[in-house]
């Protein structure tokens, strides 16, 4: 009974360190340019006028942040997915201080849920792709 249990969790720390090999890899190669043209980036002047209407996920980001570079392949893939039914998008938080202050940031990467203009909800770190399109649905 005792090797059952052994190779069980054997089998399991075997997946778990294959899966966490296979994303870092994608986040070691994954290249800002790879990102969907559908994944709008917004600036301290165009803010406001990007949140304005509809669904608008924007996550607060800076190129130096480890856990924000991990983020933006799952935001390009919902960018994709979403097409049509919300908006995807990204503000550089070194670059646009202004908005980062308006909305009190002070950990990255942080991401907003706007709809209609209105903040709905606000997530801080590292969220699964599932979480944050079930909150998106929430509210379409």
């Amino acid at each position: 009974m005792n090797y059952v249990i052994w190779a069980v969790l054997a089998a399991m720390l075997a997946y778990l360190i294959i899966n966490t090999v296979r994303r870092y890899r994608q986040l070691k190669n994954f290249n800002p340019a790879d990102e969907s043209s559908k994944l709008r980036t917004l600036t301290d002047d165009t803010f406001d006028k990007g949140i304005a209407k509809g669904i608008v996920l924007v996550d607060f980001w800076a190129a130096w942040c480890a856990p924000c570079r991990m983020m933006a392949p799952v935001l390009s893939e919902m960018a994709e997915e979403l097409d049509g039914k919300a908006v995807i998008a990204k503000i550089d938080v070194d670059a646009n201080k202004k908005m980062a202050a308006q909305y009190g940031i002070r950990s990255i990467p942080t991401l907003i849920l706007f709809k209609e203009g209105k903040q709905v909800n606000k997530f801080t770190g590292v969220k699964s792709k599932q979480a944050l399109l079930k909150a998106i649905r929430e509210h379409l």
